[in-house]
């Protein structure tokens, strides 16, 4: 899977004890937020009658049972297949959120601090670079960091890793290297990686990046199992998210939902075959820890349901509140004002694999949604939400790429309608 398509994914303030205090006190179904079901299923219905979509699907949990279902469209629309409650999609950067929540399983157990330094545990992060622009001749130069790289900078995107999608001496050095590709084991990404400098001083920005493959090889190390193995012991099987995998077997290719791509306003043409599957249905080594996984809306509502649980679906725990509360809190400190893409996604921080909500909608342009929720999205236009002040969990499952907002916030007004948060941003 090209690094480019991933950082295409747009997956595009400290928020303090106040914040999470409020949040959670404010988890009720009185919250002065009712859904109109009319109302989603015409949003869905006119993506599909414009075009903007071949098919979609929503799907809600509130207030303690499921409130909505909708599919529309087709899910391959060549050949005649319906969107439908059962239909696969691949979920690309909604794997992130999957990979922090099986890390901090092992944080729990005392694996490991946040604040130690990266190499502690994987030495051969122990030479890392920085890049430093480029002399006379055209060579990169490199210079030590300022400090280390943490488990908590891999975690919030602040260690400084890149993507490879740019132009700077860093992506040039990623694209030589092409440490994610399919055609590679994530070991061999482990090795590869270390070699690709720096951006910039870890903890000064915050930058989309590779850091969650990271948190991938940090899950195998501690767990001693192979991390999607892992995966699936501590949240699949737990879970009983029975569809959700990085390696479907080939019975299931028919349940697949073709992705479509509309470049440049152009209708919705199908993606060349062997792009749409190499990822997940040709038998590829990689695991990524950024991507890969294919599932279905009701396995991913029931990983959003644990969030929304503070850590348990039923009588299943996977994580303690008190580590959902910290990787649903804003981690970036405001001296981080270089924050690529992220203020795009609106009033929003960035905490453990989540952007966080810190404030109401700024206007009408802005994505609806209400503060303390986290959520997070994928390459071809997939979103999930957590909002724990209404008691609410929504999935919006949709293959259409370049990845596309104005999806997002049509599906979002649909949801939230005239709800006007009455909170305002974080007082500290």
């Amino acid at each position: 899977m090209a690094a480019a398509a991933l950082l295409a994914s747009g997956c595009m303030s400290p928020q303090g004890a106040a914040l999470r205090d409020a949040s959670a006190a404010s988890r009720s179904p009185d919250a002065g937020m009712a859904l109109d079901p009319a109302r989603i299923d015409r949003t869905l219905e006119t993506m599909v009658e414009e075009g903007r979509v071949a098919g979609a699907s929503v799907i809600i949990w509130k207030d303690g049972s499921e409130a909505y279902f909708k599919a529309a469209g087709m899910a391959d629309r060549e050949a005649e297949k319906p969107f439908t409650r059962d239909t696969l999609v691949q979920i690309f950067s909604m794997t992130k959120p999957v990979t922090g929540v099986a890390l901090m399983t092992l944080w729990e157990q005392g694996k490991f601090g946040l604040d130690d330094p990266l190499s502690d545990h994987l030495p051969q992060f122990a030479a890392l670079k920085v890049a430093d622009g480029m002399d006379a001749e055209g060579k990169m130069m490199l210079r030590d960091p300022a400090r280390p790289v943490t488990i908590r900078d891999v975690l919030r995107h602040t260690a400084g890793f890149t993507y490879g999608g740019g132009e700077r001496p860093a992506d040039k050095a990623w694209q030589r290297l092409d440490p994610l590709s399919a055609d590679k084991s994530l070991a061999e990404f482990g090795a590869l990686i270390p070699q690709v400098p720096l951006l910039y001083d870890p903890g000064e920005q915050w930058e989309y990046s590779a850091a969650v493959d990271v948190q991938a090889l940090l899950v195998a190390h501690f767990s001693g199992m192979p991390f999607d193995a892992y995966v699936r012991k501590a949240i699949f099987e737990p879970l009983g998210m029975k569809d959700s995998s990085w390696a479907p077997p080939q019975d299931q290719l028919a349940r697949l939902a073709m992705i479509y791509e509309a470049a440049d306003g152009a209708p919705l043409s199908p993606m060349d075959r062997e792009v749409w599957l190499t990822p997940n249905f040709r038998g590829k080594p990689m695991r990524m820890g950024g991507s890969g996984i294919v599932s279905t809306v009701d396995d991913y509502l029931r990983f959003a349901r644990m969030l929304l649980g503070e850590g348990a679906l039923g009588d299943t725990r996977i994580l303690r509140p008190s580590t959902v509360r910290l990787m649903a809190t804003d981690h970036l400190d405001p001296r981080m004002t270089e924050r690529g893409w992220l203020p795009g996604k609106g009033q929003v921080g960035f905490g453990f694999d989540f952007a966080v909500r810190i404030a109401p909608p700024a206007s009408a342009e802005e994505n609806a949604g209400a503060v303390g929720e986290f959520f997070w999205d994928g390459w071809p236009s997939m979103l999930f939400w957590v909002d724990p002040a209404n008691d609410m969990a929504v999935v919006f499952a949709v293959q259409k790429v370049p990845f596309d907002m104005t999806l997002h916030h049509d599906i979002r007004e649909a949801v939230y309608g005239d709800f006007v948060d009455p909170r305002g941003p974080d007082p500290q």
